[in-house]
Parts: C-alpha cells; structure tokens; sequence
C-alpha cells in the first residue's frame, strides 16, 4: 500500500525557518523523481522544487537561495529546508513522487503525493 505524508508544517515569523519531511512508503522511492508542491487559498497549485532520481534539483524562481530540496533514499524521505521565509510563502505544502522534474512540473505527471502539510508565515 503506498503512503505519502507530509509533516514539519507551522506557524513561522517572516525571516524564520521551517523544514518539511515528505515519507513515503509501498513504491521504489529512489526510482522517482519527488516534487514539491504548494497551494495558497484562492490560488493554483504551484511547483516549489524538484529532485530527480540522480539528484538534480529545480527551484522555482521565487525560492531560489531560500529553499533547499535533499532526499534520503534510506528513509525513504524527502525533504524541504526553508530559510528566510516571507508571507507570500504561507500556503498548503504537498509532495508528489512521478517519473521525472520535468513531468512533475510542467506536465503535472505524478503517480503518488500526500494530503499535505500548512505552512504560515506571519508576524
């Protein structure tokens, strides 16, 4: 059975840090690339960053030199580190496991991705 679940979300000050976990389980996670996705009330669903099954990794232009996208192939966990965090970043964070970055991103090709976790960010 395949799980996707999302944690680490929180309440943050502009400036602070939050960094979120996504662990999957029942599929060959080092075989996928896993894509990092939000959705702020009102808006679509945007592509934040992605990292391939090499460990290519692709940024949004409004997250570049604040966010950081690693995995854990052995914990079968993703990960997003970010810094200097700003209101516009408050919003639904989800991750999607699919064949590739560009698929994820551009085709929004993905097989497996989780309920999500809230990100706000106000003082």
């Amino acid at each position: 059975q395949v799980q996707v679940v999302e944690s680490g979300g929180d309440l943050a000050h502009p400036g602070g840090s939050l960094r979120l976990s996504c662990a999957a389980s029942g599929f060959a996670f080092d075989l996928y690339a896993i894509g990092w996705f939000r959705q702020a009330p009102g808006k679509e669903r945007e592509a934040v960053s992605c990292i391939s099954s090499s460990d290519s990794t692709h940024y949004t232009d409004s997250v570049k030199g604040r966010f950081t996208i690693s995995r854990d192939n052995a914990k079968n966990t993703l990960y997003l580190q970010m810094n200097s965090l700003k209101p516009e970043d408050t919003a639904e964070y989800y991750c999607a496991a699919g064949p590739s970055c560009p698929a994820i991103i551009v085709r929004k090709e993905y097989y497996y991705w989780g309920q999500g976790t809230q990100v706000t960010v106000s003082s």
